[in-house]
């Protein structure tokens, strides 16, 4: 069983690593999907101690949830189950923001029918919808605890004002935020104002979808169709050039006798005790590497050299 921490200062106990679930049904090698594997993948975390499963109504449109709520029939008390709404995908999937309180309202009770259960222990705000005032979102998010329907309430991608200004209103559980030894931006704002407010954060993408964990040298090595090809960081020249901040990866893990993929989560650890990030995989494989990233310790000096890699080429999206 992997290491313990709560989900900021008054949120429930999870294991220090969590499962990502949304390239079990989008954007990843969807050709080759595995509910059965999948399930299986969600059962071993769980029994791993990896109780922090996260997914969302956009993801599929939909299909996520219904996957994760089939995999948790009958051992939803072993999880701390996380959805998230507020961002709609249309036929061309692309993404549209909703922040309305009469949406979120109907997407958690859409989300509870397929997560087969009648509450989450974490409801998280997708994106903050510029369109709407803040206060109207998080009130009515609010409201969703005070109905029982979400133990907690998060927010994703948002900003310290944005942060702040929420927390004000009602407590703050989590934001959820992409950091990764190529995507360390929230190490500047986000995390101090987390660690200040007792909140946890939650790192989406910390083995940077993949490439961290030494997978991918060249375009040709991502699956067909896989929504990568068109991500900035993912052409050819990017990739070429990014090759400088696998190879430390790489070179450090070897030294210390772990994987690249256990190094890269294990840097993410070191940034907090209240930050639990969610690897993504639908192989029990990986998984397994992935959580034996909770012991492994990094000495100081190893943890000065990926503190100063050099930036990553591309954009994040």
């Amino acid at each position: 069983m992997i290491d313990t921490t709560t989900l900021g200062t008054n949120g429930p106990t999870v294991g220090r690593i969590g499962l990502g679930c949304m390239g079990m049904s989008w954007v990843y090698d969807e050709q080759n999907r595995d509910e059965t594997t999948s399930i299986k993948v969600i059962h071993e975390a769980l029994d791993s101690g990896a109780t922090l499963i996260d997914t969302a109504d956009m993801y599929g449109p939909f299909d996520n949830e219904y996957l994760v709520g089939r995999a948790l029939a009958g051992r939803r008390d072993d999880a701390v189950l996380a959805t998230k709404g507020g961002l709609i995908v249309d036929g061309a999937r692309n993404l549209h923001r909703n922040g309305r309180p009469e949406h979120l309202r109907a997407a958690l009770d859409a989300s509870l029918l397929r997560l087969r259960t009648d509450h989450v222990d974490l409801y998280q705000l997708h994106r903050v919808d510029p369109a709407v005032p803040l206060a109207e979102t998080w009130g009515a998010m609010a409201e969703l605890v005070a109905a029982g329907k979400a133990r907690a309430i998060g927010l994703s991608e948002a900003d310290p004002a944005q942060i702040r200004e929420a927390h004000a209103l009602h407590p703050v559980t989590s934001v959820q935020s992409e950091l990764s030894l190529w995507t360390p931006d929230v190490l500047a704002g986000v995390l101090p104002l987390t660690e200040e407010l007792g909140i946890a954060l939650i790192p989406f993408s910390p083995l940077g979808r993949g490439f961290l964990a030494g997978r991918f040298t060249s375009p040709d090595d991502l699956p067909a169709g896989d929504w990568r090809h068109g991500n900035p960081r993912f052409q050819a020249d990017a990739m070429a050039q990014n090759q400088r901040i696998a190879a430390v990866v790489r070179e450090q893990a070897g030294l210390l006798g772990v994987t690249p993929a256990q190094l890269a989560l294990a840097w993410v650890l070191a940034q907090g005790r209240f930050v639990v990030p969610i690897p993504g995989t639908k192989n029990p494989v990986y998984l397994r590497d992935n959580l034996a990233a909770a012991s492994v310790r990094i000495p100081a000096e190893v943890l000065a050299v990926l503190d100063g890699l050099p930036a990553a080429a591309g954009r994040r999206y």
